[in-house]
């Protein structure tokens, strides 16, 4: 990976396509030179993410700060055409559920974080018209309580669907803003729990709950064109001229998967971010009894296929750590504390990662303690322990959640690559081949810039293929790090994540 640092142009030779990846925490434009045989990356602008907290009367709601993102990504944006000989396309993708309510083409506020708990109300409402199992067969989607249909019950309840004329994901909105064209993306538009297995819209199911059935716009695939900057965007960023924009797999989750390096055949992924997303690509959905009990989901791929997977709470929990660390004080270094909790040896039980007490913002290590004291366990006291914990029951859940995966889809899977951020924690990628008895491919840690600048470039023919060969450029160019199992303290199915029985 080539460094962001430099202010020379991005070498010439097939074109150039940017990413603008929104993550949870932090977002950044990232570069790519694309060529015959030729994939390089590099990072032009990074920017924080963080929540805001608007006070509604009686408690805080959390947002996110969209129009600054926006701003920020078109920065971002106006330094990659600055670097670039030949920019012709850029790719968006975030975090999904989330959505902006529009009026007349205008944002109505400030989107709401998936984090906010306005819609816990709202579950209890939907599941008294739709059972959990039912929705389950017509989405295929694992329960999560922040999941858009629930998010869009409680707008109707405040009256906001009365106002509103229209409702784009992120990715698609911040689309929108680029080339006035509004439209859903399919593997974003899959997590809204509105979508049927067949990939249409279930308007059936919006009628059922009281949802306007035209409030999401038409669902297209990966790799679709939607046209050049609006002028008066190229120009406020200062861009000359317009690159194309073009939809890619806008999840995050998504794009990350799509640069896996694997056999889908024989092979489990973990993608490894704020959010730990554990399964296996398929060609169709499992809508088993089994899978609807394990909690697991169906999400649309790129290219057709589907990630069958579990979400567990992933990096949050330690980077939450990290910060009340910090707020209390204590100038936390985090490659020091992976150092010191790799030295420590546990006396203590692994926590159940996906207890709804972790999902909210706040002081994750005095959590963490009290999920032991409750139970009546010992559990972490110091820092380091703290973090040995986090790491332990992290491996331990991504292990026992391959292994589900693999009994539910019936893939035999034969290695677990991990990508993202977490495939560069050589402490968690060392557990995971530990608790799985699997090896872990670890990398690379840019999966999801990677992922989307290649499904970009691909719409622009600069890369010609299907998944297989995005999929082995990515390996020709960033080999994995492998880590064999050294013990064999296995994980097993009982232990997967939200099902810790302890």
């Amino acid at each position: 990976m080539t460094p962001a640092s430099s202010s020379a142009r991005v070498s010439i030779g097939g074109g150039q396509v940017a990413a603008i990846d929104l993550g949870a925490t932090s977002g950044r434009v990232m570069v790519a030179d694309v060529g015959p045989g030729r994939l390089e990356l590099t990072q032009v602008a990074r920017f924080t993410n963080e929540p805001v907290a608007l006070w509604n009367g009686h408690r805080p709601a959390l947002h996110w700060d969209l129009p600054g993102l926006f701003a920020a990504a078109g920065a971002g944006l106006a330094e990659a055409a600055r670097r670039c000989d030949r920019l012709v396309g850029v790719g968006v993708d975030s975090w999904a559920v989330d959505y902006g309510l529009l009026r007349g083409g205008r944002l109505l506020g400030l989107p709401h974080h998936y984090r906010d708990s306005r819609a816990i109300d709202a579950v209890a409402t939907v599941h008294s018209r739709v059972d959990r199992r039912e929705l389950f067969s017509r989405n295929g989607l694992q329960h999560l309580p922040f999941t858009t249909l629930f998010q869009l019950d409680a707008e109707r309840t405040d009256g906001l669907l009365d106002v509103a004329d229209a409702a784009l994901l992120i990715p698609d909105l911040i689309n929108y803003w680029l080339t006035g064209v509004a439209v859903t993306e399919r593997t974003n538009a899959s997590t809204t729990g509105l979508l049927r297995t067949d990939g249409r819209w279930d308007t059936e199911l919006m009628t059922r709950l009281g949802l306007p059935t035209g409030l999401f716009p038409g669902v297209v695939d990966a790799g679709t064109t939607l046209g050049p900057l609006l002028p008066g965007v190229a120009t406020s960023f200062g861009i000359d001229a317009a690159p194309a924009v073009t939809t890619v797999g806008s999840h995050d989750t998504a794009s990350a998967i799509a640069a896996v390096p694997m056999d889908p055949g024989s092979s489990a992924y973990v993608s490894c971010g704020t959010w730990g997303l554990v399964g296996v690509e398929l060609d169709g959905p499992r809508l088993s009894d089994a899978a609807a009990a394990a909690n697991f989901t169906n999400e649309a791929g790129v290219d057709g296929t589907v990630r069958f997977l579990h979400n567990v709470m992933g990096l949050w929990l330690l980077s939450e750590t990290i910060r009340q660390f910090e707020r209390d004080g204590y100038r936390a270094d985090l490659a020091e504390l992976l150092a010191q909790a790799t030295d420590v040896v546990p006396t203590f039980d692994v926590f159940n990662t996906d207890d709804p007490a972790f999902l909210a913002p706040g002081d994750m290590p005095g959590r963490i303690r009290g999920w032991y004291a409750e139970r009546g366990l010992a559990g972490p006291l110091t820092r380091p322990e703290i973090v040995r914990a986090i790491v332990e029951s992290l491996a331990v859940a991504f292990a026992a959640t391959v292994h589900d995966a693999s009994r539910l889809s019936g893939t035999p899977v034969r290695r677990i690559h991990l990508v993202g951020g977490g495939s560069q924690n050589r402490l968690l990628c060392q557990l995971t081949a530990d608790r799985s008895g699997l090896p872990v491919h670890a990398g690379p840690a840019e999966a999801t810039a990677l992922g989307n600048v290649a499904v970009a470039a691909r719409a622009h023919g600069l890369i010609h293929g299907d998944l297989s060969a995005i999929r082995a450029m990515v390996a020709n160019t960033f080999g994995p790090q492998i880590y064999l199992p050294t013990t064999t303290r296995r994980a097993s199915p009982s232990m997967s994540a939200g099902r810790v029985s302890r």
